[in-house]
């Protein structure tokens, strides 16, 4: 028997609240554990790749929300490879383009903002300034550059919308690909 439309949302929004928790668990765990072994040049370079992360996460789900079919079908016809990938990218693009804006880049802008306070806390100790200054310092840097980032981002995921997923396909050929026998793409 099929299941219905709302089990399936029903589905979908369990399976997101877990994977998402999981992810942020995770990452939050690795990083923090990170940042507090590393030194703060390090670390820093580690929050600013957590924030490109989130950056080029929200790139491809702007850029899957905005990209057609037709392209990758006649990639597909030549077995360019990803162009397989594109095509369920792209079939799929509010479910592709909700993990990518929603859960991953959501936990790189909570991981990032977890990596700022670590990063204030051992700033303001080591250098002996006041925290509160810190804190808004990195909090203020690690917001413009991660809203910039995307904001500039959007306008180029329109733009380039089927470079873009061509990019994601052909990366997930190498990962996760798509099988010969399935006629969907």
């Amino acid at each position: 028997m099929k299941k219905s439309n709302k089990q399936k949302k029903d589905n979908w929004l369990w399976q997101v609240f877990i994977v998402t928790f999981l992810l942020a668990m995770g990452f939050g765990a690795i990083s923090n554990t990170v940042v507090n072994k590393l030194n703060i040049y390090i670390a820093t370079i580690l929050l600013f790749i957590i924030i490109g992360i989130g950056i080029v996460f929200d790139l491809v789900g702007m850029a899957v929300a905005s990209a057609v079919e037709a392209p990758f079908h006649a990639k597909a016809a030549k077995k360019h490879k990803g162009a397989k990938e594109s095509i369920r990218l792209v079939r799929n693009a509010p479910m592709v383009s909700n993990i990518c804006n929603d859960v991953i880049g959501d936990i790189c802008g909570i991981i990032s903002g977890s990596i700022g306070a670590l990063l204030s806390v051992s700033i303001s100790s080591k250098l002996n300034l006041d925290i509160i200054v810190v804190s808004l310092l990195i909090s203020a840097i690690i917001a413009s550059i991660t809203v910039g980032g995307k904001a500039l981002g959007k306008k180029f995921a329109i733009n380039k919308c089927t470079n873009i997923i061509y990019i994601a396909g052909t990366i997930i050929h190498y990962i996760w690909p798509v099988k010969q026998n399935n006629k969907k793409g």
